[in-house]
């Protein structure tokens, strides 16, 4: 389902047939950087944003929305991080964190492990990470949600005791410089919408991959978008 290729201006491995073109400035930047991107779905323009925006909710999902409201934009509702999470065999892993809603670490106390810290030594914010049910896409029931891994329910935490297992995606790109993501837990699945409607304000879901190919299909399929290129071509994102 997923070969292996390597371009050798970005050394970026990716899960698919397709290497990622060097001048695909947003797809690196999310890869590769983990700078923090809009991701713009294909089909109609809308954008991915967490249903709850706080830092306390970690039971609500995610929504295709097509109007960037001041109070979405001021809690960076609409960016996303695609976090660089290990590897599965030899493709690598990937969790789908929001800007929104991120919590700061608590100083780390006597007999404590400290939970990791960046190149500048500060300790590493945690962000809420898409995490998918169980039982995904067969259920009927919302199949993921945005949450910290050790506040999601019991559904949504991995079934080998690993809460870590529900929120590993693979990212596959696309021939036409988008990205498809697929979950580890359900690899015939993609991420989709609810009764496979995209508009205003769809839920998001799992979703079967009936074409079976490594792209899925163009109406599951998400353009990242830097904070330059927001306006191109998706301009109406805005209105």
């Amino acid at each position: 389902m997923y070969t292996q290729e390597r371009t050798t201006m970005t050394n970026l491995v990716v899960g698919g047939p397709v290497a990622v073109n060097s001048y695909d400035n947003a797809i690196v930047a999310a890869l590769v950087e983990n700078r923090p991107v809009m991701l713009v779905h294909a089909f109609n323009g809308g954008y991915l944003r967490p249903v709850e925006l706080k830092e306390e909710s970690h039971d609500k999902g995610v929504k295709l929305a097509t109007a960037l409201d001041p109070a979405t934009k001021e809690a960076q509702g609409h960016l996303w991080h695609i976090t660089p999470a290990g590897f599965f065999g030899q493709r690598p892993l990937y969790f789908i964190e929001s800007a929104a809603g991120r919590v700061s670490p608590k100083p780390v106390v006597a007999g404590q492990t400290d939970a990791g810290r960046g190149d500048d030594g500060v300790p590493k914010p945690q962000r809420r990470r898409i995490t998918v049910h169980q039982e995904a896409p067969k259920s009927t029931a919302d199949t993921v949600q945005v949450g910290l891994p050790d506040k999601v329910g019991d559904k949504w935490r991995g079934k080998n005791g690993a809460p870590e297992d529900t929120q590993l995606w693979v990212v596959t790109v696309t021939p036409w410089g988008g990205i498809t993501f697929v979950p580890i837990t359900h690899p015939d699945a993609i991420l989709g919408f609810k009764d496979h409607a995209v508009t205003a304000d769809s839920e998001v879901r799992l979703t079967y991959n009936w074409g079976g190919d490594f792209t899925g299909t163009v109406i599951n399929t998400f353009y990242p978008r830097l904070p330059n290129e927001w306006d191109v071509p998706y301009h109406h994102v805005f209105t």
